[in-house]
């Protein structure tokens, strides 16, 4: 008992001394940026640099559990010049930098967890030099996906990566986002051709060559995937030019329900063996599809499902609509309920997006936290079978949905904010989930990032000799650790 009193007292004093550390080195920070605030406004405006507390906190913060972390200032500039000017000067004065696009993060990606300067990029809100016959555009930071595909809406293309939320293109870079249209279109990393990026001195690189867009090169260093990714810990995306695709001819949705998750995942993965040139392919367990049931006013089955889409010419639709309904009815799996009209289609999908709210609403006053993990397509089945059963046995709600279509899946956890057991159980159960993934070859993180909250598990997956590596790359783009400093990596001495 002695021992452990004594334990108890130098964890609690450690915890101390953290936090007097940290509120020193925020309150040196705060000194630093007082010294600079009127060249902040030289350079971007008087209107343009805010002091004020809602402004701070509200950029302090993105969609997770992880708590708000305001910074010092927060500046909105206006252009790459702007920003660059603006960096230099944080370099100069050693002020923490930390990107913000809409703040629609999920692993605390956004927080000052050491104070500084917010660069707010809303206002650089462009879309530049579209080129139709090319395929391909490049766009400001504070363009979101919806607003560019309504710019593009007239122009036959349109951009298809799809995360649910209205998240900005270079933000979405910044954490390399896909979503339910990944399985035929890819990430953000196969559809960026090239970032124009700020460094933590100011300096202003262009990943791919200025002005250059091609298909593909094989010229020098992927710079390019170095910063998507990166989550804003190497530089600033000021620009990002992205592949667009041709807006297919015609478009079906379905949903179709099963026995059990493994018979909808078993289909999931045999429709991806027989060559469907799937659009996307959404699995959405029985508690998850009830949840959605009562919040978005539908009425499909409470039981596994699948939401399913095809593009592409009216012919092809035919052959990739009866190979899935073959396989899906051999597995048991009911009809399909057809979404065939745009309206229809559109309410489907934004049943699938709101999942999210669906689930807080089975627990009024609940928080949420969603998972993220990712498998090979051949562990799908084993993973989501193994997760359904760790929920239940641990007395959880985590309705689980997923892109299972690249072996990607979330678990919406719904927890009671105070309840500090319950709440450990959920820390203790996300950490199996992420472990139970790497363990089947996968990843701690498909599509949200490390941010705050998988630093650990980044560890445990990629070993010492390639964190070494990524550090030594943190350390020559960015040696004085400005740059979204306390993001993606754990402290070298941890």
């Amino acid at each position: 008992m002695l021992l452990l009193g004594f334990t108890a007292s130098r964890r609690l004093l450690s915890r101390r001394r953290c936090l007097l550390q940290r509120r020193n080195i925020n309150s040196a920070t705060s000194t630093a940026v007082d010294s600079v605030l009127s060249a902040f406004r030289s350079i971007c405006g008087e209107d343009s640099v805010s002091l004020a507390e809602a402004v701070r906190e509200q950029h302090g913060k993105d969609e997770s559990v992880h708590r708000c972390h305001p910074p010092d200032v927060v500046v909105f500039p206006r252009c790459v010049e702007e920003v660059s000017s603006l960096a230099t000067l944080c370099h100069a004065h050693r002020l923490p930098i930390i990107p913000f696009g809409t703040g629609t993060g999920l692993e605390g990606g956004v927080g000052a967890v050491k104070g500084g300067v917010c660069f707010s990029l809303r206002n650089m809100e462009q879309v530049l030099d579209l080129h139709q016959e090319d395929f391909d555009v490049t766009v400001e930071p504070g363009v979101t996906r919806m607003a560019l595909n309504t710019y593009l809406r007239d122009t036959g293309l349109w951009f298809p990566v799809d995360p649910g939320a209205d998240a900005s293109l270079c933000g979405m870079a910044a954490t390399s986002a896909s979503g339910t249209n990944a399985v035929r279109y890819g990430t953000m990393r196969e559809n960026v051709l090239n970032l124009e990026v700020v460094l933590a001195d100011g300096t202003v690189i262009h990943t791919a060559g200025k002005g250059r867009r091609p298909r593909k090169t094989s010229a020098g260093y992927n710079l390019t995937n170095l910063f998507v990714g990166s989550e804003g810990t190497l530089g600033i995306i000021t620009k990002t030019t992205l592949r667009l695709y041709g807006i297919p001819e015609a478009m079906v949705s379905a949903v179709c329900s099963f026995p059990s998750a493994q018979a909808a995942v078993d289909s999931t993965v045999q429709i991806l063996q027989a060559g469907v040139p799937i659009a996307r392919i959404e699995f959405l367990d029985d508690v998850m599809i009830d949840a959605c049931n009562r919040f978005s006013s539908l009425s499909y089955p409470v039981s596994p499902t699948l939401f399913l889409e095809f593009h592409g010419s009216e012919r092809s639709l035919d052959e990739q609509v009866n190979t899935s309904e073959e396989i899906t009815q051999s597995n048991g799996g009911s009809d399909f309920q057809w979404a065939k009209d745009a309206e229809t289609r559109n309410r489907l999908w934004k049943a699938r997006h709101d999942a999210w709210y669906a689930a807080l609403a089975l627990r009024p006053g609940s928080k949420a936290y969603a998972t993220d993990v990712c498998v090979p397509l051949s562990r799908l089945p084993q993973i989501i079978v193994e997760t359904k059963e760790d929920l239940i046995e641990n007395r959880l709600t985590g309705p689980i949905a997923g892109h299972v279509g690249d072996g990607n899946f979330h678990c919406i956890m719904v927890v009671d904010p105070g309840d500090p057991e319950e709440l450990h159980r959920v820390h203790l159960f996300t950490e199996r989930l992420a472990r139970r993934a790497l363990a089947m070859a996968g990843t701690c993180t498909g599509e949200h990032g490390v941010g705050l909250g998988k630093r650990a598990l980044l560890c445990e997956e990629m070993g010492p000799t390639a964190m070494q590596v990524m550090r030594g790359l943190k350390n020559t783009l960015d040696p004085n650790n400005l740059m979204n400093p306390g993001k993606v990596l754990l402290p070298a001495q941890a």
